[in-house]
């Protein structure tokens, strides 16, 4: 049995996300059935993490338990020959039997693109919020190490039944956080060493509010503190977001 690392691109906007949906197309799913398809096994390929609909990656990292032979190679060529054109594999290897997408992840990053003019070019609007109304950038730029080191970002997390157990903890630990210009987009870049679901996105919504003027730059330490979702703001569309890398 081999275990093999896929390193996979993909437009998330026609899809349910990356977990197998029981009347819609994920992502998880389609690339169950392309393996299925080129090793003749019924798979179903374990990811870095469950990004939501919409939701796009520039590099997700998946693996699959397989006894096929074919070389890792001939894996990328076949299975891209397969998927449509919004999924691409972009490598393929063979890694250690106890090598896990999510469990053996170091960090990650995510990128979240504002489109800021007053009119959108159509064949950007898949892939930016676009929000053309006035915000004070600097005090976004401002805001945003503030949420650096580790903390409980309950205030951040959607509410996950699955969650509710005991043990698990809402703590995770960001290295970096900010927000810069880039022509007409204003993008922010987070990396750290987990994220909840929907926590870089809730990030984006409240650090929106900063920029309007609703909130202060320093409300955002209020706000890790207080552990209460309705402290934050709301979440930003999923368009916008983009799983970056996944280091190991």
């Amino acid at each position: 049995m081999r275990n093999l690392k896929l390193t996979l691109a993909y437009d998330g906007t026609d899809f349910a996300g990356w977990q197998v949906q029981p009347d819609s197309p994920s992502i998880q799913g389609t690339l169950a059935s392309a393996i299925g398809r080129v090793s003749g096994e019924k798979v179903l390929p374990q990811g870095s993490g469950r990004t939501d609909a919409g939701v796009h990656a520039l590099a997700q990292v998946a693996t699959v338990h397989t006894e096929s032979v074919i070389p890792a190679g001939n894996f990328v060529v076949a299975l891209n020959d397969i998927l449509p054109a919004s999924i691409r594999v972009l490598a393929a290897e063979e890694v250690a039997p106890d090598f896990h997408p999510r469990k053996s992840a170091r960090a990650k990053t995510y990128r979240y693109r504002i489109y800021r003019e007053a009119i959108c070019p159509p064949l950007l609007a898949r892939y930016v919020w676009h929000y053309p109304y006035p915000l004070d950038e600097n005090a976004m730029r401002e805001a945003a190490p503030l949420v650096e080191g580790e903390h409980d970002f309950t205030s951040f997390a959607a509410v996950d039944p699955e969650r509710g157990r005991e043990g698990i903890s809402n703590v995770r630990r960001i290295f970096s956080s900010g927000w810069r210009r880039e022509s007409s987009e204003l993008i922010y870049e987070v990396r750290g060493n987990g994220f909840l679901h929907h926590m870089v996105r809730n990030l984006v919504g409240t650090f929106l509010l900063v920029g309007k003027g609703t909130l202060k730059p320093g409300d955002m330490t209020t706000i890790l503190k207080a552990c209460n979702r309705s402290a934050a703001g709301a979440t930003a569309p999923a368009t916008g977001l983009y799983l970056v890398n996944v280091e190991y």
